[in-house]
């Protein structure tokens, strides 16, 4: 069972869990809890006591550490690379360039000297200056979806921590083994224990610490309809929270486009990371009399996509994370073939082999009254207010 980390101690609860699945076989790897106000409580708390101690921690001794984690990470960079393949699916391509996206955040933390100054105006008005300082607002709480394991955790917590605030990190239940990697290397850093807790779950653990009063502060990744739970309910209890939700982004090729760089930019889009990203480019809108040379070259490259798991040397597109959210993708195919679309690329061969596999899709004549035109909220690349073990493929193991 995958630990949980709380106050500098791993622990396994005795709670349901549900499998952790290797995509690319449909084999399970591991099993993670699903923890509730119990765990989540344990874990805030554990941040709460360690935010008196390293909110007064000088801002250079933190920076030291975080120089530390960042070293960490990337001697473990191929490690941290291949356990994203493992439990995501994504290509090893994918996964470097994803690991490396996170440690220049990192990075960026580093500069927690500068970044954390603040300033002084002298004389706003006759006898008065003005000076201006930035403190850190307690306990944060990171809410992270499936697609990124690694990267986004890396966008939340490292600037969070070199702030002065402690941590509670919630990774998807889906993907949560890049988590508790980075975990273990944040405390080999030698950062204090408290400052960073992972605690693991879905719809319970997710309310639980946006209800848990010692939680300052939210920030989620994931779909715009559980960005929106996630705001609503954590503005609700007085929180600060930002959540970044999903989109349906169009693609607007004119006719005096260089068709070469244009159908390399739509395929890396739509295709990379299997879809399963917010920023990926799902519709092409073709303008004038550019439609039926994109349309025969984005065939043409299409069919050159070559699909298989992740960690095989030349594969470019992935398996998706799961067998229903697979379902869900063949069931906006039919929908767009019922509502008169033309399947130009048909992807569906692939779902014969082993693993959550769908081979890249091309649909032609999508309007936007369409299901597939339109709609970007059916995913799971987030925890969900739904539970996650609602769907065929998350049989809770008591």
């Amino acid at each position: 069972m995958v630990a949980q980390l709380i106050g500098g101690t791993w622990s396994r609860p005795r709670r349901p869990v549900l499998p952790v699945f290797n995509p690319a076989t449909g084999e399970v790897i591991d099993e993670v809890p699903l923890s509730g106000p119990e765990e989540v409580g344990a874990a805030c708390r554990a941040a709460d006591e360690a935010f008196g101690h390293w909110s007064r921690t000088p801002v250079m001794e933190r920076v030291r550490l975080m120089f530390r984690f960042k070293q960490l990470l990337e001697e473990h960079f191929e490690d941290l690379a291949r356990i994203v393949t493992r439990h995501h699916g994504k290509t090893l391509d994918e996964a470097r360039g994803e690991v490396r996206r996170g440690i220049e955040v990192v990075d960026f933390a580093c500069g927690a000297p500068t970044l954390l100054q603040g300033r002084t105006l002298r004389e706003v008005s006759r006898g008065v200056d003005q000076d201006y300082y930035r403190y850190p607002v307690g306990v944060v709480a990171g809410i992270t979806p499936f697609n990124f394991p690694v990267m986004i955790p890396l966008w939340m917590f490292p600037l969070a921590v070199v702030a002065g605030n402690t941590f509670v990190l919630k990774p998807s239940e889906r993907t949560p083994l890049g988590a508790v990697r980075l975990a273990e290397l944040f405390l080999e850093a030698g950062f204090p224990p408290g400052v960073l807790n992972v605690v693991h779950g879905a719809r319970e653990a997710v309310d639980a610490l946006l209800e848990h009063p010692a939680v300052r502060a939210i920030s989620f990744v994931g779909s715009e309809p559980v960005a929106r739970y996630v705001y609503e309910q954590a503005a609700r209890h007085g929180k600060r929270v930002q959540a970044a939700g999903g989109a349906k982004n169009h693609m607007i090729v004119l006719p005096d486009a260089d068709l070469d760089l244009a159908v390399e930019a739509i395929l890396n889009s739509a295709f990379g990371n299997a879809g399963e990203r917010c920023l990926a480019g799902s519709v092409a809108v073709a303008v004038g009399d550019v439609r039926e040379r994109l349309l025969e070259r984005l065939e043409e490259q299409t069919r050159r996509l070559r699909v298989g798991p992740g960690d095989s040397p030349g594969v470019q597109v992935g398996p998706l994370i799961r067998a229903d959210h697979r379902e869900r993708v063949l069931g906006y195919i039919r929908r767009s073939e019922q509502e008169g679309a033309r399947v130009v690329v048909d992807g569906r061969a692939e779902v014969e082999r082993p693993g959550f596999f769908l081979g890249p899709t091309v649909l032609d004549g999508v309007s936007p009254e369409m299901a597939a035109g339109r709609q970007d909220d059916d995913h799971p690349q987030h925890p969900g207010p739904d539970p996650a073990a609602d769907g065929p493929d998350y049989p809770v193991r008591a």
